[in-house]
């Protein structure tokens, strides 16, 4: 009626109605309306209203935007109005313009409206499961809302979809939308939702998500793609950061290899975009987030590795050696190659030999190194290129070897600049920040290398015409005396620190120049400024050092002369509380968090992050060493003497232990090779009763022959008087072949009878004896199974001499028959018919004979290899009675030594509980480590035996 009045030109009746009156009416429609339409009209009136009147609609419509979600699951307009005006009340709109009051004002009423909505997890829930609806209205509004919940209350939002099902995947799902909006603002969804969560990013990295981001960096054109390939460089550096399950699936994925073509810049690198350099930027930021020192170090040295063989290093410094790089990708590049090549020889050999491409070519560490001591280029390119040269060195002693060599005068090349010229130059030049840097690479050249600390020390400098050459020792001190910057003598001081930690001989040298102690204690005694007290802990250190590391060759400088010094000129207390000025300095502890040093200003450049590493070792055992009296030095040294004298016995018992462990070595050795022997034997015997078999097998078949030759014999009729004369002669040489074979059979019994009585004697042996048990048992079992073996082989010789007698007594009945049954004249067919058969049984005769001959040598065969049997089982008796000899010695020498190990180690201990009692430290791993390999060594033995 309002609205007709209006067009009529009336005027409206009463007041118009407020904002929040009209909010409340458009609620009440959405929830008692019962038509779809009516509903969707004021969802639609309450996201126009949802920005202007956002506290209203988000205290009043909240509940009812939810409602719908739930209730209209069938229509996606009304969906997407809902989603919209939800986004509308959570999001904190970044684009418009606010004062800092209002901006805050916003941020709490989002996060007021998120905490209301995350309260309950089922609403969370339910907007996963809108995102599985693909019409764009709905899905595009439900990631938006998801991405700006996660803003507001990322911790909260990350446990819901944590624990519900699916809800990663469904999110994952986004990334392979054809619509790019969606697929762009699902990237921005991960972005929020990996951050600082490992589970999620194992979830998301596992649901193949480094394949998807990488396709669609190369889809989008790498390095020279937009704000997509920046997207999906940021989700990439969340998943693998601090992540080494996620860096080590990126490294076995083979995914390191496809990050080279994204360096190829080509050779035109003119067209250098903002959003190029961000994204080559963001390329780095990966490759260093790979190889991180807060890695482990196996990790890094893997990926460092796979970096070098797929060619992704040398495309760096390709970048790092190219014109027309923007700095701060240059920068970055550098500080990228440092990482890669820290701690790895390989990488770092390669990186020696990478040239700049100049005339005549330099190396890339020389043209880097000019950069560094350069005052006029940026300060972070300086810090970046000393980062550099300290991981070329890092673990590193050839490349150290290489840098001091330049110095030396024997390899210094008049017509070239070396790294040691440079690093001169910067030591001695009037820029402050180039005498630091150069004294801290200098110092890194010598960390942890004793040769070349005294390499170092046969450097010489020519400071001015018509004067003598000086040391570069000398010559440091000559520069630290002389009152310059406080960055230039801290870096100095560190410098010295480094050189003759732990050289004793570099700290004669020093010592040797007589105003260098009175200096020092000069500069520790003083009450100076604040600005001064780092400068006097570290000359205190820099003492400290030449006291610890002293070997007393020089007679004016000794420990004990040294320690007087201090107590009469500094005092200990006052001593101690200026060394540790350099802890309790605020630079200190920043420096010692990372490697890389990075500072805001020149000015805070003062500490080196492996100098910091050598204070925390020195401070604890140089307080130790100016407390300690002369008296407590002595007493420690004749104990470290006592010590090291137990040492060398224990040295001389380890190496007779190993003398016994060899002799034990050779006699397993024997055993082993009659072990061989034996088998063979066993291979032997198995080859002969194969051949027995054979025969066997062969006499069967002469055995079936000769029975239906018989038969046939028996069903003819031939000439009486032949048959008698002819079979009775077979019949007798028959006969005295079954007597030999019963006598040899009766041979056989009696041998078998007398080994029998060996095995028995055998048997009682090695029930006696412990240490040859197997053994014998083994040879036992073996006899038992050879005797076995010849019973078998007579019972066959019986069965045979049974069989050959049934023949025999069927050959003689078969006669008689044939002259009970002859009378009268044969014809001549009969008489030819049996003359033949008489023939073949005279062959048949013949070869029973011969077989009956064979299987006797074979008998023979046997009986010999039974004697070399019962000779072999007398040697191995013969063998065992010794080695169980030899035993029972080692036994004895073992017990021995034990008891004599036993009086050393309570000896040891003594001593070390006076050392204890003198206020010393000792180190009780390594002795206890000791006793317990050679407790093992002895266990292991007593075992073997």
């Amino acid at each position: 009626m309002n609205f007709l009045r209006g067009v009529m030109g009336g005027q409206a009746a009463g007041p118009q109605p407020s904002g929040a009156e009209t909010i409340q009416k458009l609620c009440d429609r959405v929830a008692s309306s019962t038509l779809l339409d009516d509903r969707r009209d004021a969802v639609r009136a309450l996201k126009s209203l949802s920005k202007k009147y956002r506290m209203e609609v988000g205290t009043q419509a909240m509940d009812h935007l939810i409602n719908i979600l739930q209730t209209d699951r069938s229509d996606s307009e009304i969906l997407g109005y809902a989603l919209d005006t939800l986004y509308n009340i959570i999001c904190n709109d970044e684009e418009e313009e606010q004062d800092e009051a209002a901006q805050k004002q916003a941020d709490d009423l989002g996060a007021q409206f998120t905490e209301q909505f995350v309260q309950d997890s089922e609403h969370v829930t339910l907007l996963l499961a809108l995102l599985e609806e693909f019409d764009f209205h709905v899905r595009w509004p439900g990631v938006k809302l998801l991405t700006a919940l996660l803003k507001n209350q990322c911790v909260q939002v990350q446990g819901i979809i944590l624990v519900s099902p699916m809800g990663v995947s469904r999110l994952m799902d986004l990334l392979a939308d054809s619509r790019e909006v969606i697929r762009n603002d699902g990237l921005l969804l991960l972005q929020q939702l990996t951050k600082s969560n490992a589970a999620i990013q194992k979830i998301v990295a596992f649901e193949n998500a480094f394949e998807r981001l990488l396709d669609i960096i190369t889809e989008e054109g790498s390095s020279d793609g937009g704000i997509v390939v920046e997207d999906c460089l940021l989700l990439l550096v969340n998943l693998l950061k601090n992540n080494s399950s996620n860096q080590n699936f990126f490294k076995e994925g083979s995914y390191i290899q496809r990050m080279k073509p994204w360096f190829e810049v080509g050779d035109d690198n003119s067209g250098w975009s903002a959003q190029k350099v961000t994204n080559l930027h963001l390329m780095l930021q990966l490759v260093r987030v790979m190889v991180s020192p807060v890695n482990s170090p196996g990790a890094t040295a893997s990926c460092q590795k796979s970096m070098y063989q797929c060619g992704l290093l040398q495309q760096l410094c390709t970048i790092l050696m190219a014109t027309g790089v923007p700095a701060d990708i240059l920068t970055e590049t550098i500080n990228t190659v440092s990482e890669v090549i820290r701690g790895l020889q390989a990488n770092q050999d390669y990186f020696a030999s990478v040239n700049a491409p100049s005339n005549p070519p330099r190396p890339a560490i020389v043209v880097l190194l000019m950069s560094m001591v350069n005052e006029r280029q940026p300060f972070v390119l300086r810090c970046a290129v000393l980062y550099c040269f300290q991981c070329f060195l890092y673990k590193n002693q050839k490349g150290q070897g290489e840098i001091v060599a330049t110095l030396l005068p024997s390899t210094i090349d008049a017509n070239s600049i070396s790294a040691g010229q440079l690093l001169c130059g910067g030591l001695f030049s009037v820029d402050s920040l180039s005498n630091w840097c150069a004294a801290v690479a200098l110092a890194h050249a010598l960390q942890d290398n004793l040769t070349q600390k005294e390499q170092l020390l046969r450097v010489q400098l020519a400071t001015s015409l018509g004067k003598p050459p000086v040391s570069l020792l000398q010559q440091c001190t000559n520069i630290l005396s002389q009152g310059s910057k406080v960055q230039t003598r801290v870096g100095l001081l560190m410098l010295l620190c480094t050189w003759i930690n732990n050289c004793p001989i570099a700290v004669t040298h020093f010592l040797h120049n007589q105003e260098n102690v009175p200096f020092l204690t000069a500069q520790i005694s003083e009450n100076l400024g604040e600005d001064e007290r780092l400068v006097q802990g570290l000359c205190a250190l820099l003492l400290g050092i030449c006291i610890y590391y002293n070997d007393n060759s020089l007679e004016n400088y000794t420990k004990e002369k040294l320690k007087q010094l201090i107590e009469k000129r500094i005092g200990k207390e006052n001593f101690v509380e200026k060394l540790g000025f350099i802890t309790k300095h605020e630079l200190y502890s920043r420096a010692a968090q990372k490697p890389q040093p990075v500072f805001l200003s020149p000015e805070q450049m003062l500490f080196d992050h492996e100098f910091t590493k050598l204070v925390k070792e020195l401070e604890g055992v140089i307080t130790k060493a100016v407390h300690k009296s002369s008296e407590d030095e002595k007493k420690e040294e004749e104990v470290k003497k006592t010590i090291e004298q137990h040492d060398n016995i224990v040295t001389q018992y380890k190496e007779l232990i190993r003398e016994q462990d060899a002799q034990i070595q050779e006699l397993k050795e024997q055993v082993a090779s009659i072990s061989s022997q034996n088998e063979q034997m066993q291979t032997t015997v198995t080859q002969q009763l194969a051949q027995i078999q054979q025969h066997k097998d062969q006499y069967n078949i002469l055995k079936l022959k000769l029975g239906k030759e018989n038969q046939n014999q028996s069903n003819s009729q031939g000439d009486s008087s032949q048959v008698n004369g002819l079979q009775t002669e077979e019949l007798t040489q028959l006969r005295e072949e079954v007597e030999e074979l019963r006598k040899q059979h009766t041979l056989l019994q009696a041998q078998l009878h007398d080994k029998d009585a060996l095995i028995n004697n055998l048997r009682s042996e090695t029930a006696e004896g412990s240490a040859g048990r197997s053994d014998n048992t083994e040879l036992l079992k073996e006899l038992e199974a050879l005797r076995s073996q010849v019973e078998s082989q007579s019972a066959e010789i019986n069965q045979m001499t049974t069989e050959r007698q049934e023949l025999l007594r069927r050959a003689e009945a078969g006669s008689a028959d044939a002259v009970s049954s002859s009378g009268g004249s044969l014809d001549a067919a009969k008489m030819a018919e049996v003359e033949s058969r008489l023939a073949a049984q005279t062959t048949e005769t013949d070869r029973l004979k011969e077989e009956v001959k064979s299987l006797s040598e074979s008998r023979a065969e046997l009986e010999q290899q039974l004697a070399t049997a019962t000779s072999t089982v007398a040697i191995l008796q013969t063998e065992q009675a010794k080695l169980q000899t030899e035993v029972q010695e080692s036994k004895k020498e073992q017990d021995d030594l034990l008891m004599l190990l036993a009086d050393q180690d309570q000896k040891i201990l003594s001593l070390k509980q006076k050392l204890k009692d003198l206020g010393e430290t000792v180190d009780d791993e390594d002795d206890l480590d000791t006793r317990d390999q050679t407790d093992d060594d002895f266990e292991e033995d007593e075992d073997e035996d």
